[in-house]
């Protein structure tokens, strides 16, 4: 069974990949750096993670997999 995440974790998350993904085109732009430090630090230190759910591996892997699947459909879908 998938996890329930609350939307602005998903957003952050999907923030963190773009940003990600522009840093590894442009991989000298300390913008983007610590924009990617600002919402590692965001995602990391959500009240979601204190909320009995605990911060396993696999639920920041799921995480991860649900904001690329909704990237990819925004993606498709524009």
């Amino acid at each position: 069974m998938a996890r329930t995440f609350p939307p602005d974790l998903v957003q952050a998350q999907r923030e963190w990949i773009r940003t990600y993904e522009a840093l590894a085109v442009q991989p000298f732009r300390t913008v983007l750096r610590r924009r990617l430090q600002l919402l590692s630090s965001r995602i990391a230190g959500h009240p979601y993670w204190n909320a009995g759910t605990g911060r396993s591996l696999a639920a920041r892997t799921e995480l991860r997999r649900q904001a690329r699947a909704a990237e990819e459909h925004q993606t498709k879908s524009a």
